[in-house]
């Protein structure tokens, strides 16, 4: 019944794909964590430099901003991510640069919306005992966010897994790059499409049990 996978390495795609979550997760955590704190920031600069990188990201397709990185960034400004001989690495780090550069906005605005459920006595009193600002969000503001918003980031975190196919626009070798090959090959495109399907399920369902449960687990009782 699944004689058509022979010759094809699917869990070598699939582990791809899970190479570009993961590495774009962090990236996106810590770049979206900086990002939030501009924009609740006191200096004007950055706050309207965060407001206006998450209101220009968002509304730009992934796909263009992965195409970007390629065409722009390697081609037109020669940006060789460190492997310049090597266009396989080369086009697996632009895509976790668009991927990271894409999902921090949505985590941004996840996290901001955490801190917008921190009571504001909390930070004046901090403030009050002479706490900087970057002291009042390390140590008060976002242990607190973090702990609110975990199932919000498991929503980013999933659609981040899903958003990876848009990586074989530039020809990263992933899942969805495999299945498009297959289904060009291959008679038995339902089968193929359940196969990537069931695939993609497996990679996010666990992850969105787990986080659920976290979330219920840490949650910050008022």
């Amino acid at each position: 019944m699944f004689d058509f996978l022979e010759g094809y390495n699917v869990l070598g795609a699939f582990w791809m794909t899970v190479k570009l979550t993961a590495l774009s997760a962090v990236g996106s955590l810590v770049w979206g964590t900086l990002l939030a704190a501009m924009r609740v920031s006191p200096v004007p600069l950055m706050r309207g430099f965060g407001t206006a990188y998450v209101n220009i990201v968002r509304n730009i397709p992934l796909t263009v901003i992965i195409i970007f990185t390629s065409l722009g960034l390697a081609d037109i400004f020669g940006m060789t991510m460190g492997a310049p001989d090597d266009f396989d690495v080369q086009g697996f780090r632009l895509a976790v640069l668009g991927l990271v550069a894409y999902t921090a906005a949505f985590v941004c605005e996840a996290i901001r919306s955490g801190i917008n459920t921190v009571p504001l006595g909390q930070a004046e009193a901090a403030r009050a005992i002479g706490l900087s600002f970057s002291q009042i969000l390390r140590l008060v503001i976002l242990p607190q966010a973090f702990r609110t918003v975990i199932g919000p980031l498991a929503n980013v975190l999933i659609a981040l897994t899903k958003n990876t196919t848009v990586a074989a626009a530039i020809g990263v070798a992933e899942a969805a790059l495999l299945m498009k090959e297959m289904i060009e090959n291959e008679a038995q495109t339902l089968a193929i499409g359940a196969v990537f399907a069931l695939g993609f399920v497996v990679l996010t369902m666990p992850t969105g049990l787990f986080l659920g449960w976290l979330s219920k687990r840490l949650a910050v009782k008022r």
